[in-house]
C-alpha cells in the first residue's frame, strides 16, 4: 500500500520539519502546500519518501472558500500523479504529528481497506450550518484580516446583510443535507476520485460561505454511496483517527502530561503542536518508534 500525505502549511516550520521526518518512509509520498503569503519557504529534506512541494500556491484565508480550494489542489495533485496509485490520502496541517509509527499506520489501513476515515459532529448542528452555508457572507476573504476604516465598513455591511437575510428568511442550498466535522481526514483513492468529479460544483456551492471547509467533505460523503463505508458514524474522533484538544470551541496545544495519553490512544494523528512545547513532539516521536 502506498499512502499520500497532503499537508497544508503556513507557519511553525520547526513542527513541520519534525512531521516530515516522521513521515519519511519509502511507502509514502508527501505533498506540501505553502500559503502564497509566505515570502520564504523552509528547507525540508527526506531520504526515503518522495517530497513534492506544490508550485501552485493559494492565498488561503481563514473561513473563506480558499480553504476548500487548497484541499482540492492537494487531492488533485496527488490523484493525477501517474507514478502512484494511493490506497489512502491523509489530509494534515503543518502542526500535526503522527502518534503511531508508520508500520502501525500502514498495517492499520491494510486491515481497514475501503473504509473512509471522516469525522462527523454529533448532535444538532442545524443553526450553525444555516449560519455558515445557507446565508450569503459578503467580503468573506476578510474574516480575519479586518483593520482600518474600510475593513470596518465591510464588516458592518456583512453583518447587516446577514441580519436582513435572517429577518426575511433568505436561505440558499435549502435542499442539501449538510453535515459537518473536522476537515482532517484519511480517505480512499475511490473517494478522492468521486470528490474531484464534484470539484467545480462544490466550489460554486460554497462561494460566499463561512468555514465551509468543515462541511463540504462530510456533506459530499454523506450524500454518496461512500456513506456506507464511514468508519464510525457515532464518534468523530475515532472515525477521523485525529486527536484534537478542543476546549470551549478552541483548539489547545497538547502538553507533556498528554504524551502517554496520546500514544496509547486509538488515534493515529494529533493536532496541534507548537515550538513553544516542541519537547512534547520529541517525546511522542521517540515513543512511537516501538509501536
Amino acid at each position: 500500500m502506498r499512502h499520500a500525505y497532503l499537508i497544508i502549511a503556513h507557519n511553525e516550520f520547526e513542527i513541520l520539519s519534525l512531521l516530515v521526518n516522521a513521515l519519511d518512509d519509502y511507502r509514502n509520498d508527501i505533498y506540501i502546500h505553502f500559503d502564497k503569503k509566505l515570502l520564504k519557504l523552509p528547507k525540508l529534506e527526506v531520504s526515503r519518501a518522495n517530497l513534492i512541494i506544490l508550485n501552485e500556491r493559494i492565498d488561503v484565508r481563514w473561513g473563506h472558500v480558499s480553504q476548500i480550494e487548497v484541499e482540492f489542489l492537494l487531492f488533485e495533485t496527488a490523484f493525477i500523479n501517474i507514478n502512484a496509485n494511493y490506497s489512502y490520502y491523509h489530509l494534515l496541517s503543518g502542526v500535526d504529528i503522527p502518534i503511531k509509527s508508520q508500520n502501525y499506520i500502514h498495517n492499520f489501513f491494510l486491515e481497514q481497506q475501503d473504509r473512509e476515515f471522516i469525522g462527523f459532529t454529533q448532535g444538532d448542528s442545524s443553526k450553525e450550518i444555516d449560519r455558515k452555508v445557507r446565508r450569503y457572507h459578503f467580503f468573506s476573504d476578510e474574516f480575519r484580516y479586518e483593520s482600518g476604516l474600510i475593513h470596518l465598513i465591510k464588516k458592518s455591511i456583512r453583518s447587516s446583510i446577514l441580519i436582513l437575510q435572517e429577518i426575511f428568511g433568505i436561505k440558499r442550498n435549502k435542499n442539501i443535507d449538510f453535515k459537518k466535522g473536522t476537515n482532517w481526514v484519511s480517505v480512499t483513492n475511490n473517494f478522492v476520485g468521486y470528490l474531484l468529479k464534484n470539484k467545480n460544483q462544490t466550489l460554486k456551492k460554497y462561494a460566499m460561505t463561512y468555514c465551509a471547509d468543515e462541511i463540504f467533505l462530510q456533506t459530499i460523503c454523506w450524500n454518496s454511496p461512500f456513506k456506507e463505508m464511514i468508519y464510525d458514524l457515532h464518534d468523530s474522533r475515532n472515525s477521523s483517527k485525529r486527536m484534537i484538544n478542543w476546549q470551549k470551541n478552541v483548539i489547545h496545544d497538547w502538553r507533556v502530561e498528554d504524551v502517554d495519553f496520546l500514544v496509547s490512544s486509538n488515534g493515529l494523528f494529533a493536532r496541534k503542536f507548537s515550538k513553544r512545547n516542541i519537547n512534547v513532539v520529541h517525546q511522542i516521536l521517540n515513543k512511537i518508534v516501538s509501536y
